[in-house]
């Protein structure tokens, strides 16, 4: 009689272990996904314009001719005034110094995706009232004015041939 309990202890201490292990092991693979998907961007191709806004950003158009003067200063101001870089990164993935803290991240402006499916008027809507939900603040009267921001809008379309 002795012997069986023994037994029983023994498997039921087995089997308690292994019970906490697989809760272990699932409660952490519970968190990585948690933290993957609070960290990076869900939908990469979402709009980020508010739907009552949109058709309109849609139909702006750029007026600022894309061309090797106006690329360079779109260039100068994501780099210096306009603060682009801080956020989106040198090459414009999303990986800038303080877009690492940022949830949801910034967003990749290399996406060939996304860049074929946003409209100027839609970055200049972003950049000028901000994107809500996430940390792009607007940046149109305070830092940059809106001639700027459509050279900056020219030179983010360069972004997804590097």
């Amino acid at each position: 009689m002795l012997r069986m309990n023994i037994r029983s202890i023994t498997r039921s201490m087995t089997m308690n272990a292994l019970y906490v292990r697989v809760l272990s092991f699932a409660f952490l693979c519970g968190l990585v996904i948690v933290a993957m998907a609070t960290a990076a961007e869900r939908d990469p191709l979402k709009p980020r314009v508010p739907e009552g806004d949109r058709a309109a950003a849609q139909k702006m158009k750029n007026p600022v001719a894309a061309s090797a003067d106006t690329l360079a200063k779109g260039k100068a101001l994501y780099e210096g005034k306009g603060a682009c870089i801080k956020c989106h990164g040198p090459s414009g993935a999303g990986d800038g110094p303080f877009g690492k803290n940022l949830k949801p991240s910034p967003r990749s402006l290399t996406n060939g995706e996304w860049q074929k499916s946003r409209a100027d008027g839609e970055l200049f809507w972003i950049i000028k009232n901000g994107s809500p939900g996430t940390g792009m603040v607007s940046l149109i009267p305070s830092d940059i004015n809106e001639d700027e921001a459509w050279h900056i809008i020219n030179y983010v379309r360069t972004l997804d041939a590097k």
